[in-house]
């Protein structure tokens, strides 16, 4: 469990994007500018990592939070939560985006830390993932749009987007999709 706090809480720093571009002296391009770059830093450190060169610092961060399945592996989700973020802020007008990326950093850190904690009902078709994760997901995700837009329609569609995003067995790859499906519904309903 502290490996999943750890991780968790560097997942919710995606959260600090939308306050990087609303900034003056930073904006959307050079907000860009440093995702672009981190991913490229993360991935020489891990590359060289998988090579068995770790770099001090990050590669203790990515050891102390690596799940049992990833150990001998590339970990590919800060990759995944970086491009998310900046598709994200590129594709959307930024207060979308804003929503977006709220949805992945609370919605998702929400489902795994209640499913972890609380996940009892595991149906079948949600592959292994708890409904009490999923609701946290919606919760979440919907609770952060309803703070921006202040719109229970906008609110349900997004947390119903990042809920579905979640339950599908895409892996890492939900930290790409999950901002990128509730940034479009929210386009497709505002």
């Amino acid at each position: 469990m502290k490996a999943e706090l750890g991780r968790k809480a560097i997942h919710l720093l995606i959260a600090l994007v939308p306050t990087l571009t609303a900034m003056e002296c930073m904006g959307r391009s050079n907000t860009a500018l440093l995702l672009m770059g981190g991913i490229l830093l993360y991935t020489a450190a891990e590359s060289l990592r998988f090579l068995g060169f770790a770099p001090p610092l990050i590669s203790a961060i990515t050891s102390a939070v690596e799940r049992e399945k990833e150990k001998g592996n590339f970990i590919l989700g800060p990759v995944t939560l970086g491009l998310g973020a900046l598709l994200t802020i590129v594709l959307f007008p930024p207060v979308i985006a804003r929503a977006a990326i709220y949805a992945l950093a609370f919605g998702d850190s929400a489902a795994s830390l209640a499913g972890k904690c609380f996940g009892r009902i595991r149906p079948a078709f949600l592959s292994g993932k708890s409904l009490e994760g999923c609701m946290a997901c919606f919760t979440a995700a919907a609770l952060a749009a309803y703070l921006i837009f202040h719109d229970w329609k906008i609110a349900a569609a997004t947390g119903t987007a990042a809920m579905i995003v979640d339950i599908l067995p895409f892996e890492d790859f939900d930290n790409l999709l999950l901002p990128l499906a509730a940034g479009f519904v929210i386009l497709l309903i505002k």
